[in-house]
């Protein structure tokens, strides 16, 4: 059966209060895990901005959009994992 491929985007944000160096491994571990099972067509860090409403008592995030081709299986585990680390503040992916 051939794999079915479509385009999706997905958007995280991670806790900016961390230290440079654990928000740095978070976003790379990521960035790798998407790398790994999916083609990157685009990848952008906005960077540390102001969140539109505190998040657990919290008002500044780091910003990374990724635009990719992927299975749906694949999407699915990205969500599982950004809902069990640590860091990552909120995350959504739309399938463009």
């Amino acid at each position: 059966m051939e794999k079915i491929v479509h385009d999706y985007e997905t958007m995280f944000i991670v806790n900016a209060t961390l230290e440079e160096d654990a928000m740095r491994a978070i976003v790379d571990k990521f960035k790798a895990l998407i790398e790994a099972n999916a083609e990157i067509t685009e990848y952008n860090e906005w960077g540390k901005r102001k969140l539109a409403y505190p998040i657990d008592d919290i008002n500044d995030g780091f910003y990374v959009l990724v635009n990719y081709k992927a299975e749906a299986s694949f999407v699915a585990e990205l969500d599982r994992n950004f809902n069990i680390a640590d860091g990552i503040l909120r995350s959504m992916t739309i399938r463009a």
